[in-house]
């Protein structure tokens, strides 16, 4: 005790740090920054004892080891007089758009709690990151150096620091109203689930102190992931599952944990593939299943004609394809793999198993993305039997899942997917136990979409698209790009600031593009450059029959024909970029009545081009005659885009009172917000520009190869066969 009382005396902060890093309780990296970073602060322990207030650079000092290191932090409280955890979370705020938590989005959310909105009791609070391209900048505003770590109270902006490669962006999301709020930035080098673990907590902190109960968080399902939830003390195991954390710890308050889905998606989409077939109680899922579906080329059907047709003895023909816009683990898939079966096509025999498995999958991801048969259906007290039932199954399914020698897939190194099902599973179970209240009260039913990181990966999108480049932007184009956002940021429930005018079921279409049949006839079959059939636009036979739109072409010339392959050669190109299914197959004239399900398509078709929908057909009628009309009346202005803005107003005025287009789209326009840009809207908008490009510019446009000459095509009577472009509207 004698040699302890000297050597207690001697002790300074750079001694206490060092000694810290040789326990392993600071990594060297953190101990150099401090000491780089803080060398004017007080050596000696005596000096901070004396201070009365805490200087701007022991705040930095204080905020920068809470995050990194809470037990370092909590054994200098011992030491030294530093401010309880709680304190901090006003130090990590700013102003101006600058790094930290955004005082002005806890104010304007403070204010609608404090006039009683019901909508904002409850919220999620979602965390991801942004990568930043490291480069250090001069401000000729604050006439500072930017481009460093920087946690909200003030830039780290010592010699030896760190330039900083990533923002943390967090965001809260209601949980029974759709609002969103980004809530802060902070500029680091690296990203630990120790350091996202304490951010969350101060997050929950300032939302808990101005009446805001936190009840979820979500994170993305990888490794950093994974290590925050440890870190919040959430127990990964199917056999000692530990879905909640307490805030503050020790309390009675718990908050659920999730991973998003779309993550996990992947994750199961990879193991999968890696595995090549899984098997469960006899039944064995087979990679090979969807990627012979996702391979399967157009095949054409034949079948006889009736004699009213006119063709007795003839054969119609339908042309089979499959919707490449159809999400892996859907409902559409197993339909899909079903069919194939019954029709006896080798490739699917023995398929059941993968249908299970698919089938299964889009079960969960129905509960989780709150889709139901008539679009969002929040979790409510009266169908939380039925999903737990779910539940129950689908950790059956999985905690039995084994690879071809036997060995279990949720201990193997492809098991995280798997078992962040498993946790949603929890974390959505004592949600409704705990949260769920009888119908007609305020918070009876809650929004699983709310668990997804979609909201958050929208405003990261809108982020980047308004930093002005896709690559990684620097600290400073970030800065003024979050500015620009939040300065236009709204919270009212279903507002789209945070990103565009993409409803919630776009972004998350937008996300799982990797997760579509297309993606995976991509990896195994590379598409070949977009080429135009040989026969379009002419087409120098008669239409297919049994049709009501092919009747109706029958007797019209060959210049409506035409006008037919053209408006079925709109409906392939938009085909390629569509990431909804639904809409995809709303493109083409189709025959239901051989199979409801939108992932299998028997189409008709012109020509060597597919037949389009009535609503296709209609659109691109309409804006011909508009360019007929525009072109009698002519226009002195050359401006090709101004001139294809004026054309499309032309079209929508024309359009307007008409009949009901798209009639397969009724019930999917009212799935998600009614919002302007909506999947109906979008459709329209992106025919009609289709086609007026393709009528204003076509031979440099489309490249149009003309097999049977273009003297001979001259010579037929009649109406242009291809209008030419019109001198107003053609691009340069």
């Amino acid at each position: 005790a004698g040699r302890c009382g000297p050597a207690q005396q001697r002790r300074t902060v750079p001694s206490i740090l060092k000694e810290l890093a040789e326990k392993r309780q600071l990594s060297e990296e953190i101990v150099s920054l401090l000491k780089a970073q803080f060398s004017d602060l007080p050596r000696e322990l005596h000096s901070w004892r004396q201070m009365a207030d805490y200087s701007p650079e022991m705040k930095q000092f204080a905020c920068l080891l809470h995050l990194y290191h809470i037990k370092a932090y909590d054994y200098l409280r011992k030491i030294l007089p530093l401010p309880h955890p709680y304190s901090l979370t006003n130090w990590l705020c700013s102003n101006e758009a600058a790094a930290g938590f955004s005082s002005d989005i806890f104010l304007r959310l403070q204010e609608k709690v404090e006039r009683g909105d019901q909508a904002y009791r409850y919220c999620a609070v979602l965390v991801q990151d942004m990568s930043l391209q490291k480069q250090r900048e001069w401000d000729p505003q604050t006439k500072q150096l930017t481009g460093f770590v920087d946690l909200g109270a003030g830039t780290l902006d010592a010699d030896e620091a760190p330039l900083a490669s990533e923002a943390i962006i967090l965001m809260a999301v209601g949980m029974s109203s759709p609002w969103t709020a980004p809530l802060g930035y902070f500029f680091v080098n690296s990203t630990s689930g120790h350091f996202l673990a304490q951010l969350l907590r101060q997050a929950i902190n300032k939302l808990n102190n101005i009446g805001i109960v936190v009840l979820a968080v979500t994170s993305g399902a990888s490794a950093c992931g994974a290590e925050t939830a440890r870190a919040l003390g959430i127990r990964i195991d199917p056999k000692r599952s530990q879905c909640t954390f307490q805030h503050p710890p020790g309390s009675a308050h718990s908050v659920a944990y999730f991973f998003d889905v779309c993550h996990a998606l992947l994750l199961i989409r990879n193991a999968l593939q890696c595995f090549q077939k899984v098997e469960w109680l006899g039944d064995t899922v087979w990679w090979q299943h969807v990627v012979e579906l996702a391979a399967l080329r157009e095949q054409r059907v034949f079948e006889p004609c009736s004699p009213e047709s006119g063709r007795a003895g003839s054969k119609g023909s339908y042309h089979l394809k499959v919707n490449l816009a159809t999400l892996l683990f859907s409902e559409g898939v197993a339909e899909a793999l079903e069919h194939f079966q019954k029709l006896g096509l080798a490739s699917f025999q023995n398929c059941s198993g993968t249908v299970k498995f698919v089938r299964l999958l889009s079960s969960l991801c129905n509960v989780f993305y709150g889709r139901g048969p008539c679009g969002k259906e929040p979790l409510l007290a009266g169908n939380y039997t039925k999903i737990s039932n779910l539940l129950d199954e689908a950790k059956s399914f999985f905690v039995n899942l084994t690879d071809s020698v036997g060995r279990y897939i949720i201990k193997s190194k492809r098991k995280l997917g798997f078992l962040s099902f498993l946790l949603n599973a929890e974390s959505l179970k004592w949600l409704s136990s705990n949260y769920t209240c009888p119908e007609g009260t305020p918070s009876h039913h809650l929004r699983t979409h709310a668990f997804s990181l979609d909201p958050l990966e929208q405003f990261l999108r809108a982020l980047q698209q308004a930093c002005g480049s896709s690559g990684s932007p620097t600290c400073t184009v970030f800065q003024a790009a979050y500015h620009k956002l939040l300065a236009s940021c709204s919270l009212a429930p279903g507002s789209l600031h945070s990103g565009g005018n993409a409803s919630p079921w776009d972004r998350s279409l937008s996300r799982r593009r990797d997760l579509t049949l297309g993606s995976i006839r991509a990896q195994y079959h590379p598409a070949p450059a977009r080429t135009l059939a040989p026969e379009y636009p002419y087409s120098a036979g008669l239409l297919l029959p049994s049709s009501a739109l092919s009747n109706a072409l029958t007797d019209l010339s060959l210049y409506t024909q035409s006008l037919a392959c053209t408006a079925g050669w709109v409906a392939e190109q938009l085909a390629l970029d569509l990431q909804c299914e639904a809409c995809l197959a709303s493109l083409f004239e189709a025959d239901e009545s051989r199979l409801r399900c939108r992932s299998v398509l028997y189409i008709k078709k012109l020509g060597g081009v597919s037949l389009p929908s009535a609503s296709v057909h209609h659109i691109t009628s309409i804006s011909e005659q508009v360019l007929n009309w525009y072109g009698k009346v002519g226009g002195a202005d050359k401006n090709t885009k101004l001139c294809h803005l004026t054309l499309e107003q032309k079209v929508f005025q024309e359009l307007l009172g008409e009949s009901p287009l798209f009639p397969t789209l009724t019930n999917h326009l009212f799935e998600e917000d009614l919002s302007i840009n909506n999947h109906y809207t979008v459709l329209v908008k992106e025919i009609t520009r289709c086609y007026l490009n393709i009528r204003t510019n076509p031979a440099p446009h489309l490249n149009l190869k003309y097999p049977c000459g273009r003297h001979r095509l001259k010579r037929l009577k009649g109406k242009h066969l291809s209008p030419s472009p019109l001198g107003s509207c053609q691009s340069s």
